[in-house]
């Protein structure tokens, strides 16, 4: 091996480590979206059980209405 493919062995080897560090910032950025978008998934699941829950409450109350009527 020449010094001139020493060189371009030691450019390819800094173009590769610096694609890992760019990988690796963009994988711990996609896990923090995706630790975001399970946080938002799971409290838009406990509203729509509240709703659910809201909903039902309404529709026994307005059956005993119609009922008592």
């Amino acid at each position: 091996m020449d010094q001139s493919d020493i060189t371009a062995l030691a450019a390819r080897v800094n173009q590769l480590i610096d694609l890992c560090l760019h990988l690796q910032q963009q994988n711990q950025h996609l896990l923090s979206q995706e630790r975001h978008w399970r946080e938002e998934r799971q409290q838009l699941i406990e509203k729509n059980d509240l709703a659910r829950q809201k909903v039902e409450a309404m529709i026994i109350r307005l059956k005993a209405l119609e009922h008592d009527a």
